[in-house]
């Protein structure tokens, strides 16, 4: 062992520590293991004759190894009777899985799949379109199989909203519609429930979307949080009989917002607050609308009041009260998956698109069940 040492010391001194030397040096080492390798699986050195040898040497084969300072040939013993097997080859998937992380991390970090290849061949390792594919293929299947879950357990409130992106469709590029849904589980944890790709957010694509969700096995559910889209409003009545749907009051304010000026926002802002928060004050909120001239936002009310309570049927604390009565979890979802997909600007597909969004919602899924309860569900299970 000590002469092996000295050996390999002296190789270090000749190869030098630049990164073609460094792959010569360890060419010489790993070809060097595999030869030891060979004569302990044989019992045998290197023309030696014993009556307990296993095998004999029939030559080398080459075989591709990746490393960290890039791709080497090297000599694989060859047997005649049986196969060899070394420990080099094992490593070889383990640098294998490395470069296959590097690709993926860059892809799901927004890097464009044009990118993706210089920041390869930035390692001096070069893959093939094919190869890329490949990996692509697998995490498709993964992010298949964590939308397409089995759904268990009861899931009592579910946010719902959707996220455009630009896709590729017959040739031309146009925006499509992300619909997701968060639940909170038994326990208080939000869970992405699931997601799909339309062309467009209307009653019948959200009525499909929810249907799919029932189909996996969401049940029992007694509100719908979103926003004010007029398809998600009729889909629920019809998907979820018994359930309520409680209209955001963020978006309800933004909409609020667009029928009266700035000033006369700032004057009656803090009122509509009040007012969202206690039902009982609503009258002294429209008398004064009225009077201000915004009939419309007065109207407003009286349209939406069966949506803008609901929240407050639901036994829990101030926080989870206000988390009931807005969007905001899933609100922040969708601004990540923009952020992440602002570098890619357009996808070719439905497919590569989900692909992405997908392991976003999968790494921010892993987020929601390991971090903190969002909701009491214990003091809602009380009531």
């Amino acid at each position: 062992m000590q002469d092996q040492l000295e050996v390999i010391k002296e190789k270090i001194k000749s190869y030098g520590l630049n990164r073609e030397n460094m792959r010569d040096l360890k060419k010489w080492i790993l070809n060097d293991l595999m030869n030891e390798e060979a004569e302990e699986q044989i019992n045998a050195s290197r023309y030696e004759r014993n009556s307990n040898r296993k095998d004999y040497r029939n030559g080398y084969k080459q075989r591709s190894l990746l490393t960290t300072d890039g791709k080497i040939i090297l000599d694989k013993p060859q047997f005649r009777e049986t196969s060899f097997h070394t420990a080099v080859f094992d490593n070889y998937s383990r640098v294998e899985r490395a470069v296959e992380s590097i690709i993926l991390e860059s892809y799901l970090s927004g890097v464009s799949t044009r990118n993706v290849n210089k920041v390869v061949k930035s390692l001096d390792v070069q893959v093939s379109p094919s190869y890329v594919s490949s990996l692509y293929s697998r995490l498709d299947k993964t992010v298949n199989e964590f939308l397409e879950r089995k759904i268990d357990g009861v899931y009592k409130f579910i946010y719902i909203d959707g996220t455009y992106l630009k896709i590729r469709n017959n040739g031309r590029y146009r925006n499509k519609a992300i619909y997701i849904c968060v639940g909170i589980n038994s326990d208080g944890y939000r869970e992405i429930l699931g997601a799909r790709i339309y062309d467009s957010e209307t009653e019948i694509q959200w009525e499909l979307f929810f249907d799919d969700l029932k189909n996996r096995g969401l049940n029992s559910v007694e509100m719908v949080i979103s926003d004010g889209n007029k398809g998600i409003r009729e889909a629920v009545k019809q998907s979820f009989p018994g359930a309520s749907w409680q209209y955001c009051h963020v978006h309800f304010m933004r909409n609020l917002r667009k029928l009266m000026g700035k000033q006369q926002w700032k004057d009656i802002s803090l009122l509509v607050k009040r007012a969202l928060d206690n039902p009982d004050i609503l009258p002294v909120l429209q008398d004064k609308l009225v009077d201000k001239g915004l009939d419309k936002c007065s109207t407003m009310f009286d349209r939406y009041y069966d949506s803008l309570y609901n929240y407050r049927s639901f036994n829990t604390n101030i926080q989870g009260l206000r988390r009931l009565r807005v969007s905001n979890t899933i609100e922040r979802l969708n601004a990540e998956i923009k952020r992440r997909t602002k570098k890619i600007g357009a996808f070719p597909s439905d497919d590569s698109a989900m692909r992405l969004a997908g392991s976003i919602m999968m790494d921010i899924n892993e987020e929601y069940v390991t971090g903190r309860k969002y909701i009491n569900m214990e003091e809602i299970n009380r009531e």
